[in-house]
């Protein structure tokens, strides 16, 4: 095996180059154009929303949140500190502090059993973050919600396509928020959506997404120029983008059916270490119907994670750690704060592997990765 192997390679179904050129015949290549349509009323229909509205990242859909929230300053957003920066980087650009919670050990997602003590005065909402596509406990997050009369945003960026107790993850809290960037399992290169869970938040989420402007009612007919409103931005995505992105949906089973091969030939392989005690493999509760976002391994305490990760690209495979933790960035300390200890989240977070997970990765490609790495733990823990 000398073919070196990345960590992520995008796929394409084989009809995006030609959506894109239906797109520049039909002379709309800006946003909210047929494609964009199309896809929005895809994800409504397919995740069972009362609205999608895309947007050019999961970024913006964050960002559309927190307008939403008309969060001021000082106001409090509860969200792990295992994640991508965007998920904090959205409130704190309205003057909210992002308030950091420690994780579960099993599936790397918030603690649902530390959020409420992490309730002030001041909190305004609830981030779940859905991580590597598998749901947090959201029953529970919900009912903590419903009980103190704060809103819960989703951030579902690694979760198209999986569902918790069956419902899509997304369309569980008031907002929903997806990321079709090329690491995602449905891509567009860049791209996100935003999933609008009631009918009262639709009028100023459009309102948000064309600039403070009434564009949408405009373009509906409903009324005859449209002008600015409110406070908004640029959040639509390119027809480009979008004709792209119909083209990935189309393939949604498929692409999620040969990630979760991959995944269970990865997580079959790796038992036998998991019970000699070398390594964690991720969890997946019972309730969860996940969709092979990322495989990830959680190494033995001793064993130097640069090291083994050194030793994998030697061979020729580009396995990657994930997050800093926000908390400890000096992003995180400058805008952020924790009502406890994040012992959890600072633990895996130093020893967590991810695999490469890509259409097209070939099992035998699988077995290399899983034979280089059983040899370099072995080795490490002589």
């Amino acid at each position: 095996m000398t073919d070196h192997i990345p960590f992520n390679r995008p796929f394409m179904t084989g009809q995006e180059l030609e959506n894109i050129s239906k797109a520049h015949a039909n002379g709309h290549l800006s946003g909210d154009g047929p494609f964009t349509r199309h896809c929005s009323e895809w994800l409504t229909r397919q995740l069972g929303c009362h609205q999608t509205l895309l947007t050019h990242s999961c970024t913006a859909a964050l960002e559309m949140t927190a307008l939403m929230l008309d969060l001021q300053i000082g106001d409090e957003v509860i969200m792990p500190s295992f994640t991508f920066v965007s998920t904090a980087n959205a409130f704190v650009l309205r003057g909210a502090v992002p308030v950091f919670v420690d994780i579960r050990s099993d599936t790397l997602n918030i603690d649902e059993t530390l959020v409420e003590q992490a309730i002030t005065d001041r909190t305004r909402a609830i981030v779940p973050v859905h991580y590597a596509g598998v749901s947090c406990e959201m029953d529970s997050i919900l009912e903590i919600a419903r009980a103190y009369r704060i809103s819960v945003i989703e951030d579902a960026a690694q979760g198209i396509n999986a569902s918790y107790k069956g419902r899509a993850l997304g369309t569980m809290g008031e907002l929903g928020c997806l990321s079709f960037h090329e690491t995602k399992n449905i891509s567009c290169g860049e791209g996100g959506a935003l999933m609008i869970n009631g009918p009262e938040l639709l009028a100023q989420a459009e309102i948000i997404r064309e600039k403070g402007t009434n564009r949408s009612s405009f373009r509906r007919g409903q009324i005859d120029k449209y002008s600015w409103v409110d406070c908004g931005s640029s959040y639509l995505p390119s027809e480009l983008n979008a004709a792209f992105l119909s083209a990935q949906l189309r393939q949604i089973s498929w692409i999620t059916s040969q990630r979760l091969r991959i995944w269970d030939h990865y997580h079959r392989e790796l038992a036998s270490l998991e019970a000699e005690g070398l390594l964690q493999r991720p969890a997946i509760p019972e309730d969860c119907t996940h969709n092979a976002h990322i495989y990830y391994i959680v190494l033995p305490k001793k064993i130097s994670r640069p090291g083994i990760l050194a030793r994998l690209e030697d061979k020729g495979i580009n396995a990657v750690s994930h997050y800093v933790p926000l908390h400890s960035a000096r992003g995180g300390r400058k805008y952020g704060k924790s009502p406890g200890p994040l012992h959890v989240t600072n633990d895996l977070s130093a020893r967590l592997v991810r695999l490469p997970v890509w259409v097209g990765l070939s099992e035998q490609q699988i077995d290399y990765v899983v034979k280089e790495l059983t040899e370099i733990i072995y080795d490490e823990m002589c």
